[in-house]
């Protein structure tokens, strides 16, 4: 038998035993036990959804930023978003203090004087004179050097010379920028060679139509817009007008992002859905800019053709025309080349042709419902589509039994050479009137707005100016009465009797017959 220790026999500084735990205490104890585990596999559990839940969320946001840099490469891809350098210049610091000179070609078997005009040529060179820094130029044609003639005929010394000038930009340090639809032009790829940038736009895949444009910008300050093309007949045998215009650099900017929309065409097969702001315009027929031209008060803005090219905020040539009909109050005085208010599209093989109304529709209505008496001076020649006169004769009956109504008609002619130089073709393709002007690329023709390329400039009046110089838009008028008034526009109608009523109109299609043969005879496949 064991006896229990003596509590007096225990060493002093031994710690007392710990008291055993009661049967409650063992319970609870093994039910936290118990507990414990399944606790944490809950909290583990919510720290896993809640885990996966930052993981949706974290491949939700990087999918949003994948998105957010694919949608950045497409807009990079489609258009430059910083486009070419402006230079500093903006809409806040440019220049609307500006000079404007008439420009024309009179070829010198034209007996027609060129008062308040500069010649085209020289025009050209001030241009170049001005330049100190770039060149921008976009133009239907080059050919400034008649390779094709066997013998250089004087009168193409000033295509050469123009040439040579543009040749010799690299010298003084001067960039030339060159925006065209040709792909196999000599004078373009020699001008390449001499540092010059070509840039090529596939109208082809844009409208099937062509680049009609014509104009220049210089130094983002000085401007050139008109009928003449980079052709050596348009300095010396066909009649040209267009406009330059100095120091106006809110103007030039305006233009310059027409060019840039061009420029960043380049190999490219579509037109982006995307662009900057750098080729949104900056003027329009709403918002026109208000400018000093030859210390006057005016307002101008630049349009543009077709829709395909018209940029953000940009008019449409045929809306500017337009408003400039719309707001004549005494008189529209409009000289082409071509009038012809048709669309030929071909679609599968097959020509479609149907009338288009715009200019023919709102021509109506100034004659007839405002009383706006209308001029209509037309070229005559080889290509001159025989519907033409049916047109114009549908005009010209709108007077007969009309009073306070005036549609006049003439058709400007002289003879041509066989080798097709267009010997003193009337190749203007402006409009002006008692308030406005419209100084163009294209022809009156539906085909050239609907499917060309082209742009144009609207000079609008401020206030009034009766007791002010001269203005561009007199001096446009002088040169349309200068035309009309020659002995090389020829009336439509002879007489008001009936018996000569259709005598003019009956030898002009007896001609026209002879040239063209069978093709009279079924004008729409022309």
């Amino acid at each position: 038998m064991e006896l229990s220790e003596d509590p007096r026999s225990r060493v002093p500084d031994e710690d007392p035993p710990l008291p055993l735990p009661c049967v409650s205490q063992l319970k609870r104890s093994s039910y936290s036990g118990v507990l414990q585990p399944g606790y944490s596999a809950s909290v583990l559990l919510r720290r896993k959804d809640q885990l996966e839940r930052t993981q949706q969320k974290c491949i939700a946001i990087f999918a949003l930023l994948c998105c957010f840099t694919v949608l950045l490469v497409l807009i990079f891809s489609s258009v430059d978003i910083w486009g070419d350098s402006e230079d500093g210049i903006t809409e806040e610091n440019c220049s609307n203090d500006c000079r404007i000179v008439l420009v024309e070609n009179i070829p010198d078997d034209l007996s027609l004087s060129m008062d308040g005009s500069l010649p085209l040529s020289a025009g050209f060179h001030t241009l170049l004179d001005q330049a100190k820094y770039s060149v921008e130029v976009v133009s239907s044609v080059w050919d400034l050097n008649p390779w094709n003639l066997q013998t250089i005929p004087s009168t193409a010394k000033q295509g050469q010379l123009l040439f040579q000038r543009l040749l010799s930009l690299k010298s003084r340090g001067v960039k030339l920028k060159i925006a065209s639809s040709l792909t196999n032009s000599s004078e373009l790829k020699s001008l390449a060679e001499h540092s010059a940038e070509v840039h090529f736009v596939n109208m082809t895949a844009f409208t099937r139509g062509g680049l009609h444009s014509s104009f220049w910008i210089v130094d983002r300050t000085h401007i050139y817009i008109g009928s003449a093309d980079m052709d050596w007949r348009s300095l010396s045998k066909r009649k040209e007008l267009g406009v330059v215009v100095y120091n106006c650099s809110c103007l030039a900017l305006d233009l310059h992002r027409v060019f840039s929309f061009y420029w960043q065409l380049h190999e490219r097969d579509y037109i982006p859905s995307i662009w900057s702001k750098r080729v949104t315009a900056l003027y329009g027929r709403h918002e026109a800019l208000e400018l000093q031209l030859n210390a006057t008060p005016a307002a101008a803005y630049v349009s543009t053709s077709p829709n395909l090219f018209c940029s953000k905020d940009r008019t449409r040539d045929i809306d500017a025309i337009y408003e400039v009909i719309q707001s004549a109050k005494k008189f529209v005085f409009i000289s082409v080349t071509d009038y012809l208010p048709l669309v030929k599209r071909s679609f599968r093989g097959t020509s479609i042709t149907r009338y288009w109304s715009p200019i023919d529709e709102v021509i109506r209505e100034a004659v007839v419902l405002r009383g706006v008496r209308v001029r209509l001076l037309i070229s005559f020649w080889k290509r001159t589509h025989p519907l033409t006169f049916n047109f114009v004769t549908s005009l010209k009956s709108l007077c007969m039994q009309l009073h306070n109504c005036s549609l006049e008609v003439r058709f400007f002619s002289h003879k041509e050479q066989k080798d097709d130089i267009q010997l003193g073709l009337n190749h203007n393709k402006y409009m002006v009137t008692d308030n406005a002007a419209y100084i163009g690329n294209h022809d009156w023709v539906g085909s050239d707005f609907a499917l060309n390329v082209g742009v144009g400039l609207v000079i609008k009046k401020k206030g009034d100016l009766e007791d002010e110089g001269l203005t561009i838009l007199e001096h446009l008028t002088a040169a349309f009465e200068r035309d009309w008034r020659s002995r090389y526009a020829k009336n439509l109608q002879g007489s008001k009797d009936q018996q000569g009523k259709y005598k003019n109109l009956q030898h002009t299609k007896n001609y026209m017959e002879t040239r063209m043969g069978n093709k009279w005879n079924n004008p729409l496949s022309l």
